[in-house]
């Protein structure tokens, strides 16, 4: 019989707070984390607002000299992982280092460090360019980081796959576990994507919301008058462990990874596919792993960012998998009140999964004031909802048509 793959710990920093318990207290009261850009001037840009996180304070975890040198990206994954192994019981002291794999996702990487530091070139000449700038733009030196920081020496790498990649991550930490080649994992993902190069760039690509005259309400999935995505940023860690792991730790583990599927749209590199062919797919696999029939699904965080085309395709999703089930599960796109974290998203909105099993309550989709009749499901628009929740399936369906859907069950 393969392992099981158990959520033991969990970390959050994000537009809705500095933990998990500050980000899902956020969530079920419908708390927008978005608002005017302050990390640098957007006077001028066609979106000038974001998810931004606010008051990050790395000072348990890093010094000075360290939060000067690092990418914004990596420092949330430290504090993230350091939360997580936390709430996990987990002390990298008191176990084997190489016992501990980390993958982490991301979509962009250091494209902080690489905006400032083109400013730096640009303006004041390439001797003014960071020795370090180098390395601290590289999508695998946050897991690199959460090595050194924690000493932990197993396996480490970073996947990136759009707005898939930490779904992916989880996905691929989820096979190491039943594998057997791991018995604890590091897992997640990492953002930190708002600075002017991407803002201007997403924008005049069209993706963005341009509703700068009410941020807030900017992120609206599921509503007819939505207008593109608005980014967020963050980091969500996750400890998978094996039951053997679990049993031999003596902890209560918080809830099961119990299936992934991805497929690839192989159709365009932003639009989602109409046909839905693939996306149906992965959702199928991710239940047919997980021994699950689509009737079973009591909730879907849906990947919902808000575009038109995302939000139209997803339902039709929905429809076409779960059938007359899924005029009955409740839904929710926690975009609404983050934001899209771009490659975090999928770690993060799973978090709130594992917070909705153990609260048996469903977050919010805000926002959602003209219902479209293309999109007539059940997207929690009223506030949150209190409802026994055994299974919790998240969506990730990111540019590149990647698609990345995860299972998740209750241990109660």
């Amino acid at each position: 019989m393969q392992p099981r793959a158990f959520i033991t710990g969990i970390g959050m920093v994000g537009p809705l707070g500095m933990n998990t318990t500050s980000t899902w207290n956020a969530a079920l009261a419908g708390t927008s984390g978005v608002d005017r850009i302050t990390t640098f001037d957007p006077e001028g840009f066609s979106t000038q607002f974001a998810g931004e996180v606010k008051d990050f304070d790395a000072s348990e975890y890093l010094d000075k000299k360290q939060m000067r040198r690092l990418d914004r990206f990596s420092q949330f994954a430290i504090v993230a992982t350091g939360e997580a192994l936390n709430h996990a019981r987990l002390d990298p002291k008191t176990i084997d280092p190489f016992s501990v794999a980390i993958i982490l996702g991301t979509g962009i990487g250091g494209t902080d460090s690489a905006s400032k530091q083109h400013n730096l070139l640009a303006s004041r000449g390439p001797l003014k360019v960071s020795p370090l700038y180098g390395l601290h733009m590289l999508p695998d030196i946050a897991p690199s980081l959460v090595s050194i920081h924690f000493g932990l020496k197993g396996p480490s790498c970073a996947v990136v796959n759009a707005c898939s990649s930490s779904a992916d991550a989880l996905g691929q930490a989820f096979r190491m576990i039943r594998s057997g080649d791991s018995d604890i994992v590091v897992t997640g993902g990492t953002e930190a994507a708002i600075c002017p190069l991407s803002v201007s760039s997403f924008g005049i690509m069209g993706a963005l919301s341009q509703r700068n005259d009410d941020p807030k309400t900017a992120s609206r999935p599921f509503d007819r008058l939505r207008d593109g995505f608005v980014m967020g940023e963050g980091a969500a860690i996750l400890i998978l462990e094996s039951d053997r792991s679990v049993k031999s730790r003596g902890v209560e583990p918080l809830a099961e990874l119990a299936g992934y599927g991805a497929t690839s749209d192989a159709y365009h590199v932003t639009a989602p596919d109409p046909n839905c062919t693939s996306a149906s797919r992965a959702v199928e696999l991710a239940l047919k792993q997980a021994n699950i029939e689509p009737e079973e699904v009591d909730y879907i965080n849906a990947h919902g960012t808000s575009t038109p085309l995302n939000d139209k395709t997803e339902t039709a999703v929905i429809k076409k998998v779960f059938g007359d089930h899924a005029r009955h599960v409740a839904i929710s796109s926690t975009k609404s009140m983050t934001g899209h974290l771009l490659g975090a998203a999928g770690a993060f909105e799973a978090a709130l999964c594992i917070q909705a099993i153990l609260n048996d309550t469903v977050p919010p989709t805000i926002n959602l004031a003209n219902p479209d009749p293309e999109c007539d499901l059940d997207y929690t628009s009223d506030g949150a909802k209190h409802r026994p929740i055994n299974i919790a399936l998240s969506n990730s369906f990111g540019f590149g048509g990647h698609n990345a859907v995860l299972v998740f069950r209750s241990v109660t």
